[in-house]
């Protein structure tokens, strides 16, 4: 009985709040003669605090047009904005600057939907080595890392030698499919000497120091032994599937709308995803490094606390994860 009278209690509190807010958005319409997508798109500036805005009060509108809006094809958009202007009374010669902004806002909205679908089905279509178009981007990962050591066959333990589990690097592809194949090659393609050097750090042995407490707990011939078994400590290959499942959960989550939002001027496409994974890479890579840890055995922990870190940074509706991306400049006139 109690649960069902907090139960009650809530759903009446949801819909109070509901009402005193569109009786609240009424009044300020009349005292301003500028309805909330006016006011959102002359009071914020571009970028992600003004299209995710737009998006929260398209989508709880009460009306099924604006709701339906974030979701329609991006040809549609020019006509959608238009029926946004119709039922909102608002002429577009007398606010010409309302509809373009408005029209940036849904690209990157719908972009964004798209992106998600397009990386989903990428993340659900299984490696084929009997595709020879996957196959080629497998050798193509091999060249672009390893251009100096010619491959001396498909199926070989040289794969090891980038990070790979096995000799066949096509069962490391299950988890997220050919998403994680796509997002190494063009790591290793587009940023070859980041690629290069992360891989070649991560293979370097790693001398450690014998603290007295960590001699406590071993004696010296285990000790000799562990301080110089350590790389720096991962599996490159492995690692970039993993670090392509965070920035997957990133995407897939919505965290990612704040740095999308804030770099593509339209809609974010697959590049600005493999970018975005770039920049993720390289900088657990560096996490990696501050956070020495003793072995691989504690990657979860290591990744967990950098998902956090990045989440954090997220938070902040200016942020833009990568650093050679210029928001302001490319969304200065939307």
């Amino acid at each position: 009985m109690k649960h069902f009278l907090r139960m009650f209690i809530q759903v009446c509190l949801y819909f109070y709040c509901k009402f005193l807010w569109r009786c609240l958005k009424f009044v300020v319409r009349k005292l301003t003669g500028r309805c909330e997508l006016q006011r959102i798109c002359y009071n914020t500036k571009p970028g992600a605090a003004r299209t995710m805005k737009i998006e929260a009060s398209l989508k709880g509108s009460k009306s099924k047009r604006l709701q339906t809006s974030v979701s329609v094809h991006p040809d549609a958009i020019e006509k959608t904005i238009d029926d946004i202007m119709e039922l909102k009374k608002i002429n577009p010669d007398i606010n010409p600057q309302l509809g373009v902004s408005l029209q940036a806002c849904l690209l990157q909205i719908v972009g964004y939907r798209n992106l998600v679908v397009e990386v989903e089905k990428l993340r659900r279509e299984p490696y084929d080595s009997e595709n020879p178009q996957h196959e080629e981007m497998l050798l193509k990962l091999w060249k672009c890392l390893k251009p100096n050591s010619p491959l001396k066959a498909r199926i070989s333990k040289q794969w090891c030698e980038i990070g790979f589990q096995g000799d066949d690097p096509k069962t490391d592809f299950r988890g997220m499919g050919l998403l994680g194949l796509y997002n190494l090659v063009y790591f290793a393609e587009w940023d070859t000497e980041v690629a290069q050097q992360v891989l070649s750090d991560s293979l370097q042995p790693k001398y450690r120091e014998v603290s007295k407490k960590e001699l406590s707990q071993f004696s010296k011939a285990e000790w000799e032994k562990k301080k110089f078994d350590k790389a720096i400590g991962y599996s490159f290959a492995i690692v970039g599937i993993n670090i392509t499942d965070l920035a997957y959960n990133l995407l897939v989550s919505g965290a990612l709308k704040t740095h999308f939002y804030n770099v593509a001027p339209e809609a974010p496409t697959l590049t600005h995803f493999q970018q975005t994974f770039c920049y993720l890479m390289h900088e657990f890579h560096k996490f990696w490094v501050e956070e020495d840890p003793l072995d691989i055995m504690e990657f979860n922990r290591v990744r967990e606390k950098f998902h956090k870190r990045i989440l954090k940074q997220l938070q902040n509706p200016e942020m833009a994860l990568c650093p050679h991306f210029a928001a302001s400049e490319s969304l200065i006139n939307m």
